[in-house]
């Protein structure tokens, strides 16, 4: 099992130890490469490990072993971003993954300020929520917290107004809520796109508490989270479809959009919707009638 790495960070506190965050997430892309992948021969029974060789990475990528050696020890100080699109180029990392290498490598500094601010949802933003009376929709920020929600949301995933701030949080719904494990009908894939999530903001904010004591809490309790965490495997909120398995209208299946709303660098407006005239959107139009009532018993929702 991959140990969850922490340090002291700049206030003192603890968060993610980003040399060792660095240095895992390079021997895990070498290691997932065939030589035959990026056209070099193999010897079969002589490698003694699995993938890529750092000497062969290393030409691949146009730098010496020893440089590249010191770069997956974790050592990224003064590294350049020509070497980096190389050695990402080499590794062939998506984009999600050349980011979280940049960011791990060439890390930026963040103002402590910054941290409260990124937990307000603008009160437009709120309203435009609101507006939205038949599509579930939220706003997400860091660590995959849920910071608000509207009416359509809460009928479909659940009243989150009900719960302690703190748990407020789709990490922690996703692994360690029974009634979400039931939710999704595709579990292990939105288990593993919350944990992919949760590496992208470890690579942006590796000096953050509050992420590496959420990510502790999850590696104690979980263990399909300490296994996909191991993995070292990201991600950026985007686009897709997901099956929910809803109590009282039955299996939906629907489609969502990430969206950076302007001048936010932390947070996304996520939002769902069926296609049109389908048994989904007849359910969604189900759930808009019940309101929050939707997530209770099928006896105690009101009549449509």
């Amino acid at each position: 099992m991959d140990e969850q790495r922490t340090g002291p960070a700049a206030d003192g506190s603890t968060g993610l130890d980003r040399r060792a965050e660095l240095s895992e997430f390079l021997r895990t892309r070498r290691a997932r490469l065939k030589p035959e992948d990026v056209g070099l021969p193999d010897f079969g029974r002589h490698r003694r490990v699995p993938g890529l060789r750092r000497e062969e990475l290393a030409q691949l990528a146009g730098v010496s072993v020893a440089y590249y050696t010191r770069l997956e020890q974790g050592n990224g100080r003064n590294v350049s971003a020509e070497v980096l699109d190389s050695i990402a180029r080499a590794l062939r990392l998506t984009d999600a993954e050349h980011a979280h290498l940049t960011h791990l490598a060439k890390p930026k500094q963040h103002k402590k300020k910054q941290v409260a601010r990124d937990r307000q949802v603008r009160p437009a933003l709120r309203q435009l929520l609101d507006s939205l009376d038949t599509v579930p929709a939220y706003v997400v920020g860091r660590r995959s917290d849920i910071l608000a929600w509207n009416r359509m949301a809460a009928a479909l995933f659940g009243d989150w107004g009900k719960l302690p701030a703190q748990e407020r949080n789709w990490a922690r719904l996703v692994f360690l809520d029974p009634d979400c494990r039931e939710l999704f009908v595709e579990w292990d894939q939105k288990a593993y796109d919350m944990v992919a999530y949760l590496r992208m903001d470890a690579g942006c904010h590796p000096d953050d508490p509050q992420l590496s004591s959420l990510v502790g809490e999850l590696s104690v309790k979980s263990e399909e989270f300490r296994r996909l965490w191991a993995a070292h495997d990201v991600k950026e909120k985007s686009h897709g479809v997901k099956r929910v398995r809803h109590p009282l209208v039955g299996e939906l299946t629907l489609f969502f959009e990430s969206f950076r709303p302007a001048g936010e660098t932390e947070q996304s407006l996520v939002t769902y919707f069926a296609e049109p005239g389908s048994p989904s959107a007849e359910a969604l139009r189900l759930l808009g009638s019940w309101g929050a009532d939707a997530r209770r018993s099928g006896t105690s929702a009101p009549t449509v």
